[in-house]
């Protein structure tokens, strides 16, 4: 970045200074912007828990589809605009507004609070995406042509969004499904609007320090929804006796595992990495923005394996309590594969073989008890963790930072 540009970003009145020790900051908005987002983890993974079912596993997944994509494309605005500087500051906190009444209507976004849900997505989405296009016009006219054709495409899925959330619960599903699909594919097809061209990797300068920072925060507020589902249903329970404990030290393993397992090897090394590419914009987008939605739905789905293994612990395994209890990890580590492989180059042999082995414990469902099953996929986690730890604690930390 040359010093012009430097300058020219130091003042303006919406944007980072770049090339500076603050470019890559998390501001303190954006940490209250993210307690929004712990009401909305919860309201997602009780839905889910209160309505498991194929069905209401498809709907828990679109909810979250959207719910990440709200957020990232929030963090993607933030990682240029300054939320130190009011008018930032300002949306944010319109953002967090919105985002409290799209937690609200998530327990019944199919069904009374579908179009509550649609509005409140939708002014989101496209609001902050022309306040962005508006802020840079001209201290970065390229980003904000940018983000003009992110307006563009956001706007044309608004259509759907607000179709459905007039429509009944079937159809409801199938136009934000449409919806969702419009905008997971735009960033593919480079925003390409008639008229305004489309945008190139060369075109998302981004920071990784700031964009793996607010990704960790994120993966932090989900683990910590599996603390607070563990706590909650211990502390609703008449005796807490030494059976008890030793479930809730195996959930609280869990989670620290799931935490060993993402933070000790992965996010730093994004981070170095699209630091030091000459696309970083193409790191970012997979590493980040698409490899982190397995990641979390992954823990979303662990919370809720952990609410169905503590409260019932005993008795045969059915399908539900089985699938929550071993998906959770798949998807889990399926997420950690495709993030870490999008920075080392190369699939990581521990996650694939813990994804093996919960598989495998498929086979044991119809005989074991649902603690049982639940203390065996724990433990097939920490297996991973260690492996991890063990294989790369050999590698010489140059190697593994240029993989």
């Amino acid at each position: 970045m040359t010093a012009t540009t430097d300058d020219r970003f130091a003042h303006s009145a919406f944007l980072r200074a770049r090339g500076t020790a603050q470019e890559g900051k998390v501001a303190f908005a954006e940490l209250f912007f993210d307690l929004v987002f712990v009401l909305t983890i919860i309201q997602l993974s009780h839905s889910l828990a209160a309505h498991y079912s194929l069905l209401g596993l498809a709907e828990a997944a679109m909810l979250t589809l959207a719910v990440w994509w709200v957020w990232i494309y929030t963090t993607w605005a933030t990682n240029w605009l300054d939320p130190d500087k009011a008018p930032v500051r300002l949306l944010l906190f319109a953002l967090m507004f919105l985002g409290l009444m799209l937690s609200i209507a998530i327990p019944t976004a199919f069904d009374a609070g579908g179009l509550l849900f649609a509005l409140t997505y939708v002014a989101m989405q496209v609001g902050r995406s022309a306040f962005t296009a508006f802020a840079m016009r001209r201290d970065w006219p390229e980003n904000s042509l940018n983000f003009t054709r992110i307006t563009v495409w956001t706007a044309l899925s608004a259509v759907f969004w607000l179709a459905g959330g007039l429509a009944g619960q079937e159809v409801r599903l199938v136009l934000w499904l449409i919806a969702l699909g419009i905008e997971y594919v735009s960033p593919a097809l480079g925003f390409v609007v008639p008229g305004l061209g489309r945008s190139a990797f060369g075109d998302w300068q981004v920071s990784g320090e700031h964009m793996a920072e607010r990704c960790a925060l994120f993966v932090i507020i989900c683990l910590g929804e599996t603390i607070l589902v563990t706590g909650r249903t211990v502390a609703g329970m008449e005796l807490l006796d030494g059976f008890t404990i030793i479930l809730l030290a195996t959930a609280f393993l869990s989670t620290a595992t799931m935490w060993w397992i993402y933070f000790r090897f992965g996010h730093g090394e994004a981070a170095h990495l699209i630091e030091h590419s000459a696309t970083p914009g193409r790191i970012a987008r997979m590493a980040f923005t698409y490899a982190h939605i397995p990641i979390v739905a992954g823990i979303i789905l662990s919370a809720v394996a952990e609410e169905f293994a503590l409260a019932h612990p005993h008795g045969a395994t059915d399908a539900k309590t089985a699938s929550a209890i071993i998906g959770g990890p798949v998807v889990f580590l399926s997420g950690n594969i495709w993030f870490k492989a999008a920075i080392r180059g190369r699939w990581p042999l521990s996650h694939l073989a813990g994804i093996g082995v919960l598989l495998a414990l498929s086979a044991i469902v119809p005989f074991v008890e649902p603690y049982q099953l639940f203390m065996a996929a724990a433990a097939v986690l920490l297996g991973v963790a260690l492996w991890e730890f063990l294989s790369l604690k050999s590698t010489p930390a140059d190697d593994v930072a240029t993989v």
